[in-house]
């Protein structure tokens, strides 16, 4: 097989290449190159050479070293699979490079975008248009697929890629032995974005003696919970180039990702979960058009923790599209770790009371605000009745008192569920279902967000009691999943995420009806951390990891998945806390949201004092920390539960003036925990905070922590001289 470029582009500082076999006007592969390394590509082999291939019958031979990989991985029902041992395991190869034939492509460009608008025709009837697109001042590409039927017959649709990358690596002139890293992020309740790297040997990618067998790692997540055991982000390191390919998806239903392998390079592929993996399928009737979630893709030579920070930028929300209230990280109190599910006018003004003139912006009144039975141990949702036992005027005397000490009101739903016991229980039309019968987990069902009864009945029961009792901050939970789908569409994942495009839809009318409204994402912490809640809202609580030590690792962890300005970190604060507890809780607030609770009320002075400090410095680091770059430093171990060890994070301002350093030490911490500086200029401790002062000392370029004490944590503020 010889390759050709039929087309090239800078977005950026990403070269897109377009390539074809050039023995014919096939569908093209994309390759990304970073604009630094666009001429340093080897000239690869075309076809394979080693003893065990040479000596088969001559009539086999030669057999290409490479394959092709399309811009776009399409199947279609009925169609014959492909071979390659790979039918059941992936649907990459199902419509060939020849099946999809190149009608054309354009660019379409303004001064702060352009657009690459490739068209292929296949043999069904159906046009598919790739669009890849840069907008000024991102360091990501987005990419998605439309569909348009444009045959006489319905086609059933059973994969659909939102992106398809290949050629990697174009570095090597072979099949890269020992070079290709996998770079992923795990993710469990409590236990959100742990990182994970496995060799393309480890994971069983090596291409097979002759390519005869394709390859393939396929990995996701099936539900409405689409950060449960991965978040939708994958990235692969040429280890011996430095170079890095990396993508997410912004979906939040059930998707994929895919790693394949056929010839001597990787291709990477990902969407909305397909047929065998999340049972999706779509008839499109002629003229009908379905349109793939979105992605996007970068490529870096500048780290893990770089592709990371560039996937993340499409997510940062413009100053003119931030609401005023937002500017710059506002402080955030939620009453949840201070009356456990009990919360009452009394507590809640005194609460107002306690935090007034503090700078804390948002005062949260969380679950047990509804009214519900008394065996009840948690929620009642879907009756959505103010309780009028804790709050016998309704919520609105008590949002008043809170504005009146200078905060603004919030309160928690969980608006997409009802429990048993409610009068909203009996209104089985109007939920999801599946085989003819409500679907229901554990004690809740879930309401069918495709209903447009459904929309009115909590544009009635949210929207009208956010408005008419003054609230200006949204916590939207949502805890649990309806799995692979529900009934009413083609297949039990076409229902799936109808109903949850009717789900956001529901969020930007609250939106349109509340602009000044703050939402803030949350599902049991982080299982709806992906791009595109993250974007529909303006800040999400990464975890539920309340109290535990493992907070500082889980709130690093979240700054490679999202921008800093979007991740809630609680600091749940006890009045059984030494100042170094308190110290080790607050420190890590300095790496998203800061988000206090606990035992305000009860704190004595010197706590309470150390905790105003922490939130006027936090305050004064704000405007930096938004935009900010961020490294990690140090050793933790495996565990999270039982840390051992140290973390360092350092921020870097965008305008280089200023670097913030927010370290932790865990069990059997090191005798010196120790962070690089920016070696082009000379540094001064400007301020700390910390339990025990000085804790940090300049030596260089360096700034040491020398010695930690056990689960301590600090942080300190460096100014260029």
């Amino acid at each position: 097989m010889s390759v050709e470029t039929y087309s090239q582009f800078q977005l950026g500082d990403i070269i897109v290449r377009y390539q074809v076999d050039s023995t014919r006007q096939t569908a093209p592969e994309i390759l990304l190159l970073p604009l630094s390394h666009s001429q340093e590509l080897a000239q690869q082999r075309e076809f394979l050479d080693s003893a065990c291939v040479v000596s088969l019958p001559e009539k086999w031979l030669p057999i290409p070293a490479g394959k092709l990989s399309s811009l776009v991985q399409l199947r279609i029902a009925g169609k014959i699979a492909p071979g390659g041992f790979s039918y059941g395991r992936t649907s990459h190869g199902f419509a060939a490079p020849n099946e999809l034939s190149l009608n054309g492509q354009e660019e379409i460009s303004d001064e702060d975008s352009t657009c690459i608008r490739t068209t292929l025709t296949a043999p069904s009837g159906l046009a598919v248009i790739h669009e890849l697109s840069y907008r000024k001042g991102e360091r990501a590409l987005r990419c998605r697929t439309t569909l348009r039927n444009e045959g006489t017959d319905t086609v059933t649709v059973e994969a659909l890629s939102s992106f398809s990358l290949g050629g990697i690596t174009p570095y090597a002139a072979d099949d890269a032995p020992g070079r290709l890293q996998v770079h992923r992020f795990r993710s469990a309740w409590s236990g959100e974005g742990r990182a994970c790297q496995d060799s393309i040997e480890n994971l069983h990618l090596e291409r097979s003696w002759s390519g005869a067998s394709l390859q393939c790692e396929r990995f996701g997540s099936v539900g409405s919970l689409p950060v449960r055991g991965w978040h939708p982000w994958l990235a692969v390191e040429d280890q011996a180039e430095g170079v890095i390919w990396a993508a997410s998806l912004a979906h939040p239903g059930s998707w994929q990702m895919e790693i394949v392998r056929q010839g001597d390079q990787l291709a990477l592929s990902g969407g909305q979960a397909d047929y065998e993996f999340g049972h999706w399928r779509k008839d499109l009737r002629p003229g009908e058009s379905y349109q793939s979630p979105l992605a996007f893709l970068t490529v870096t030579t500048d780290g893990v923790e770089s592709a990371a920070e560039r996937l993340a930028d499409p997510m940062r929300q413009p100053p003119s599209e931030r609401s005023a209230n937002e500017e710059p990280l506002p402080i955030v109190f939620n009453e949840w770790c201070t009356s456990w599910g009990n919360p009452n006018h009394e507590n809640i003004v005194a609460l107002a009371q306690k935090l007034s003139g503090t700078g804390i912006r948002y005062l949260v009144i969380d679950d047990g605000w509804a009214q519900r039975s008394p065996e009840a141990l948690l929620q009642e949702n879907g009756d959505w009745i103010v309780c009028p036992k804790a709050f016998p005027n309704g919520l609105k005397p008590t949002t008043d008192a809170i504005r009146e000490h200078g905060l603004i009101p919030g309160i928690w739903f969980e608006f997409e569920v009802v429990n048993e016991g409610t009068e909203a229980w009996t209104q089985v039309d109007h939920f999801l279902k599946r085989d003819g019968k409500p679907l229901q987990v554990g004690t809740r069902r879930f309401w069918d967000f495709r209903d447009p009864w459904v929309h009115e009945y909590l544009t009635e029961k949210v929207t009208k009691l956010l408005r008419e009792s003054g609230i200006g901050y949204l916590k939207v939970d949502y805890n649990d999943t309806i799995g692979l789908g529900c009934d009413g569409a083609e297949s039990l994942g076409e229902g799936l995420r109808q109903h949850l495009e009717g789900v956001q839809r529901f969020f930007r009318s609250l939106r349109e009806a509340l602009p000044e409204l703050v939402i803030e994402n949350c599902s049991s912490g982080g299982h709806r951390f992906e791009p595109s809640m993250v974007s529909l809202t303006d800040l999400t609580s990464i975890t539920d990891a309340h109290e535990s030590l493992d907070i500082p690792l889980i709130s690093a962890n979240a700054l490679q998945i999202a921008p800093v300005s979007k991740n809630l970190i609680w600091a749940v604060l006890r009045d059984s806390d030494s100042m170094q507890r308190i110290c080790y809780s607050l420190s890590a607030t300095f790496l998203g949201r800061m988000c206090l609770s606990g035992d305000i009320p009860q704190l004595n002075e010197e706590q309470w004092s150390f905790t105003l400090r922490a939130t006027r410095l936090y305050q004064q680091l704000a405007p930096i920390l938004r935009d900010a770059r961020f490294r990690r430093f140090g050793d933790w171990g495996d565990s999270y539960q039982h840390p051992s060890g140290g973390q360092a994070v350092r921020a870097t301002a965008a305008d280089q003036s200023c670097v913030v350093v927010v370290w932790h030490a865990f069990e059997n911490p090191p005798k010196e925990l120790w962070v690089t500086l920016p070696a082009d200029a000379r540094w001064t401790l400007a301020e700390e905070l910390s339990d025990q002062s000085p804790a940090a000392r300049i030596d260089g370029n360096l700034l040491i922590v020398a010695p930690p004490a056990a689960w301590s944590g600090g942080v300190a503020v460096l100014r260029r001289s």
